[in-house]
């Protein structure tokens, strides 16, 4: 069942863009507020309070998926674990999203490729200069393990729960981003201990995605700069996860762009980013598929 629900909400995804804005759940962080303003800016039991604030939103679908169980042949349960992934893909759509980057790109409008940039990067575009190539390339690969294969990874470790799980921590720590850079602030202990929890979440997928970039690319110069970035990791789980996937991601590209105009390296970065992660997503698929089938028969 996890595999048909896996293949219906990615084609369902394609099908469904215009109803993309639904899955933004702004209802969050106005739950986030409440749950800083309830915890407060002290450091006592910051992980505990991320870990309470996580498990609030989950626990109803937990419920659900139980009393659904396998009544009407699982039908039911079916529908609505499609339906969770659906919404925990995201929150936007990064294919739409590279899109209307390279459109901007190759209209020449730098000022809305700037803007498109910015929900890649999660940050100000404005003055990166020549720089904004490589981040938004990166940033491709990084965002592909945040909304696609961080959801598929708990999905199947822990059903439609996982899938969400997974959502929330990435959309709160996200807001407690977004709230400390709009006071210009550093993050309160809070919003630490929130992305350190999607750091913990996102540290496996993270080390799968960046092994199916490899593999959908250049593997040797992939796993030279995998080491590379182990050997200059961050302390930060999550700043550990991003660098390796931006490395390796990168890398694994970088042989198909050497002949490529430096003119259009911009759009050539962005596309080729996006191909691999393509063909990684492919590789997942076919990997999961693999050992659903190696499961029934044994």
């Amino acid at each position: 069942m996890s595999l048909i629900a896996l293949l219906l909400a990615l084609a369902a995804e394609r099908g469904l863009t215009h109803f993309f804005h639904l899955r933004e759940l702004r209802w969050l962080d106005r739950y986030y507020d409440w749950a800083a303003r309830t915890v407060g800016r002290g450091g006592q039991g910051a992980v505990a309070a991320a870990l309470a604030a996580l498990v609030v939103p989950v626990l109803p679908l937990v419920i659900a998926d139980r009393l659904l169980g396998s009544h009407l042949l699982g039908v039911p349960q079916l529908a609505f674990a499609t339906l969770v992934l659906l919404v925990s893909f995201g929150p936007r759509d990064l294919a739409d999203e590279v899109d209307d980057y390279l459109a901007a790109l190759e209209r020449g409008d730098r000022g809305e490729a700037d803007r498109r940039a910015k929900e890649l990067l999660e940050s100000d575009a404005a003055g990166r200069g020549n720089s904004l190539d490589a981040a938004v390339e990166e940033a491709i690969f990084v965002q592909a393990n945040n909304r696609i294969y961080g959801v598929v990874f708990w999905f199947m470790v822990l059903g439609p729960a996982g899938a969400w799980l997974f959502r929330v921590s990435d959309l709160l720590r996200r807001r407690a981003a977004f709230e400390a850079s709009r006071e210009g602030a550093a993050r309160h202990p809070f919003g630490l201990a929130l992305a350190r929890v999607h750091g913990w979440l996102a540290w496996l997928p993270a080390r799968l995605a960046a092994f199916s970039y490899a593999v959908a690319g250049s593997f040797e110069d992939a796993v030279g700069n995998w080491r590379v970035a182990v050997d200059r990791a961050a302390s930060d789980p999550l700043d550990r996860s991003e660098r390796l996937l931006a490395r390796v991601g990168a890398a694994s590209l970088q042989p198909s762009l050497a002949d490529v105009d430096p003119g259009r390296l911009d759009v050539a970065t962005a596309r080729g980013a996006w191909r691999i992660v393509g063909r990684a997503t492919w590789l997942w698929i076919a990997a999961i598929a693999l050992l659903v089938l190696v499961g029934e028969v044994a």
